[in-house]
């Protein structure tokens, strides 16, 4: 049986950047899923199709960069 590589991702550093204050629950538990709290909370994660489309349903809520494999989380 071939074993499978294990594939490195990019790492995105995403920012909370506006309030959740009247927003829809679907949109709430989105920024929940990503692992944000408050504004300006920041969490890093891989750039996976699964993080890439939850970022997507949000994108006007949030400040997304993209870092190097070599920072730790």
């Amino acid at each position: 049986m071939a074993v499978k590589k294990k594939v490195e991702y990019p790492r995105l550093k995403i920012k909370l950047v506006k309030s959740l204050i009247g927003r829809s629950d679907r949109q709430q538990a989105t920024v929940k899923g990503l692992g944000l709290r408050k504004i300006n909370s920041e969490v890093i994660r891989e750039k996976r199709p699964e993080i890439l489309g939850m970022i997507k349903k949000i994108e006007f809520m949030l400040h997304v960069e993209e870092i190097g494999n070599d920072q730790s989380k």
